[in-house]
């Protein structure tokens, strides 16, 4: 069977973020990607310059409304990352929700970037909508540690924490949660970043079983832009491949960055020259030259499983 997404993201002309992060990807894995450019700049903004233009919330109606007209609204997934102005989130709500109506079973996928290391780089106006509109129709969210902590009102310092907070996700909407970085001690120590998950299955009878997982990521001593559009296009494809098993999903989905990542440090190391701090162009994804990996990553990241719990109450 076909699937299709439709993946309303940031573009770049050159370069790797958002819808380029996501698009190649998910074809190379046989998804159909149906792209609505929130941005078209001419590289990520981590560059010294950049320009662009920025779709607003009438612009993107008008290219929804041009696809309602044929008839091809048709979606499996929506996709959803970076948003900076409100209006434009609660049109991309008005637009899942549509959307929902005609296939209920159509899955939708968050990234709800809103900031990282207790810092916010949106608009705090957005949190609430994150909180009250989006989360609640996501079936997949992929928060960092702070923007878990950001929609829940509760801070991560334990395991513990970080599986409440998970747990408090879950009511909020979303059967599944990646906490795709959090700030907890790795049991390797401080070359590893701390990842965990949480799937909610739910059975015919009402009941749900659980499983929670944590994964060990080795971390690279740089500054990628483009890897949470990458991550949570993959997990996307990898859940889609491996509905009830979130511990194989997660293996392959940072397995797959951490090739891609590998590749693009060794590239931009030897591009920078010795000693030299590779720039912002130099660390763009190897994106192309990861498509083997892409279709068939080789796990290098094992997924440790915390709890499988069955026969809670919906």
């Amino acid at each position: 069977m076909e699937c299709r997404v439709l993946s309303i993201q940031s573009h770049v002309v050159r370069g790797y973020v958002g819808n380029k992060s996501a698009t190649f990807p998910l074809q190379v894995l046989g998804f159909e990607v149906d792209s609505v450019n929130s941005v078209q700049f001419s590289n990520h903004t981590g560059y010294a310059h950049w320009k662009g233009q920025v779709l607003t919330a009438e612009e993107l109606n008008v290219l929804y409304e041009g696809i309602k007209l044929n008839e091809v609204n048709q979606y499996d997934y929506i996709l959803t990352g970076y948003s900076r102005d409100t209006s434009f989130l609660e049109a991309v709500v008005d637009i899942i929700q549509e959307i929902k109506k005609d296939n209920p079973s159509l899955v939708y996928v968050c990234d709800p970037v809103m900031g990282d290391h207790g810092a916010m780089y949106v608009p705090e106006n957005l949190l609430p909508v994150y909180k009250n509109k989006v989360v609640p129709l996501a079936d997949i969210l992929t928060p960092n540690q702070f923007e878990a902590e950001l929609l829940t009102g509760r801070k991560i310092n334990t395991e513990d924490d970080a599986v409440k907070v998970m747990d408090l996700l879950h009511e909020m909407g979303p059967d599944t949660v990646v906490l795709t970085s959090t700030d907890l001690l790795s049991k390797h120590g401080d070359q590893f970043l701390v990842a965990l998950g949480s799937q909610k299955i739910r059975k015919p009878d009402g009941t749900s079983t659980s499983q929670k997982i944590c994964l060990d990521i080795p971390k690279v001593d740089a500054v990628f832009v483009g890897t949470g559009d990458l991550f949570a296009a993959m997990l996307l494809a990898w859940t889609h491949h491996h509905p009830k098993d979130l511990k194989t999903a997660c293996e392959k989905t940072v397995s797959l960055m951490h090739h891609v990542i590998r590749r693009t440090i060794t590239y931009a190391s030897e591009m920078a020259g010795p000693g030299k701090k590779p720039s912002p162009a130099q660390l763009e994804l190897r994106m192309v030259q990861s498509k083997a990996d892409i279709e068939n990553p080789s796990i290098v990241v094992e997924a440790k499983v915390l709890e499988k719990s069955s026969d809670q109450k919906r």
